[in-house]
């Protein structure tokens, strides 16, 4: 199920991307991938910065690559999930989105234990703050 890209996201994307983050991030495939997959995302997303300042096209090349890969195997591994992404408004839209949950809202969701949680198949109550 995806829910409605017409959401207003109150407290804005932050808050409203970590108010739907446990519940849509419950099923083990979809967890185990993105436990492999946030850590390249980030690297790909160095490798791009840093592209610039390295005597080479195969930096920013290899990080995009990186950063496809996981949008890619992610995209396909949410669809296991009961409660679906929001559609996303655009094309600017998937790119803070994406960005926003591998450097922020997934770390924050394993750190805050919400990741392990979800991976004993604890109830969700509610996201915590």
């Amino acid at each position: 199920m995806t829910a409605p890209a017409t959401d207003d996201r109150p407290g804005g994307l932050l808050a409203w991307q970590w108010s739907r983050y446990p519940p849509s991030h419950r099923n083990r495939t979809n967890l185990l991938t993105h436990a492999l997959t946030a850590p390249i995302y980030i690297l790909g997303t160095l490798a791009l910065v840093n592209s610039p300042f390295v005597p080479s096209l195969w930096l920013g090349v290899g990080g995009l690559a990186a950063m496809g890969f996981v949008m890619f195997i992610q995209g396909r591994t949410h669809r296991r999930e009961q409660l679906g992404p929001a559609r996303f408004r655009g094309p600017l839209d998937v790119v803070q989105r994406l960005f926003v949950e591998q450097w922020i809202t997934f770390p924050r969701y394993v750190l805050s234990g919400e990741f392990a949680r979800a991976w004993r198949g604890e109830p969700v109550t509610s996201a915590r703050p």
